[in-house]
């Protein structure tokens, strides 16, 4: 291979996926990161990344997900928002990170921090954390027309307050594109939202975590795609007596208590054939990478309500949805 080709190759694998912005107009969803809080091989924590009109939104930010993004080129400097369904750990882990990579990488603006309140905390304490790193970077690599303006790499919090009779509330309009927070049931952490998504006739809705909800399927009426969490009761109980026999009766307890706030893969079935979405995608999979994780189990019983199309979630799932068609495509980074 000559020079040329070789330095050509290298720089299309940095770059970014110059060939997908030219590709015809669509909703395109892709699972960044689809495990629970325990660490799963091949598995980053939540996190959905979703393109629309040229740009990049993201929903959730869990641990490992910025890797995933800049190994598969996905253009961080064309994001536009960043939606917290909520404020545990593995939903902003990687928040600082993926605000700096895509700061350093050409974001020319703030960049906004969308979800429920208490975004303010989160962003002021990421800004701070992070206040001298912007400053190094800048320090070394502003040069000549490369400009690294402190301003725009911080993030731009903008809390939503859904009122207290309502269930949704409006959180975001872009052009075309337009989010939906909507009230989920995650209780002790309140609010806690999940979001829709409508983008020219094309929909999709994002469950983040929540115990089965139907009001989630009432917002969500229609949908092209649903993604909905799933954790196995059964498998956390088996994980929970592990812990316990090992020794370990401080996890034991705290996996049981994520029994009260999760909905398991059977009524996510439910509350996607409530909402009457044509697809539905399990993702947020707590089990999914551990040693007790059986696909065939985790899985049994969706299929005793009724049709239903659905699918696991994993790390690299695309799935297109063309403006102006009925069309859905499924594919793997």
């Amino acid at each position: 291979m000559d020079r040329r080709r070789m330095l050509a190759l290298l720089a299309a694998a940095v770059a970014g996926p110059a060939a997908a912005q030219g590709q015809a107009d669509r909703l395109r969803v892709i699972l960044v990161g689809t495990s629970g809080p325990l660490a799963a091989r091949d598995r980053a924590k939540p996190c959905i990344a979703i393109q629309a009109g040229g740009r990049l939104y993201v929903f959730d930010i869990g641990s490992e997900t910025t890797e995933n993004m800049m190994t598969w080129r996905l253009p961080l400097p064309a994001t536009r928002a960043v939606f917290l369904t909520h404020l545990h750990s593995d939903h902003i882990g990687d928040l600082g990170e993926f605000n700096m990579q895509s700061w350093v990488q050409g974001r020319a603006e703030p960049l906004a921090l969308i979800g429920p309140p208490g975004v303010e905390k989160v962003a002021r304490g990421f800004n701070l954390a992070y206040e001298l790193d912007h400053e190094y970077r800048r320090a070394h690599h502003e040069h000549g027309p490369h400009k690294f303006d402190i301003a725009a790499g911080l993030l731009a919090p903008k809390p939503v307050t859904i009122p207290a009779k309502a269930e949704t509330a409006p959180a975001w309009r872009d052009g075309d594109f337009s989010v939906t927070a909507i009230r989920v049931a995650h209780d002790p952490v309140s609010p806690a939202y999940g979001y829709r998504i409508d983008y020219k006739g094309r929909s999709v809705a994002i469950s983040g975590d929540t115990k089965k909800h139907p009001p989630f399927a009432e917002a969500a009426k229609g949908v092209d795609v649903m993604l909905h969490e799933a954790q196995h009761d059964g498998m956390t109980r088996q994980l929970s007596q592990a812990l316990a026999a090992g020794g370990n009766a401080r996890m034991s307890a705290l996996m049981t208590d994520t029994l009260t706030y999760h909905a398991t893969p059977v009524e996510a079935a439910e509350i996607a054939r409530a909402a009457g979405a044509k697809r539905l995608v399990l993702y947020h999979l707590t089990q999914a990478g551990l040693p007790i994780f059986n696909a065939e189990a985790f899985t049994r019983g969706m299929d005793e309500g009724g049709p239903l199309d659905w699918r696991l979630g994993k790390d690299g799932m695309t799935i297109d949805l063309p403006a102006g068609s009925d069309e859905i495509r499924f594919g793997q980074l």
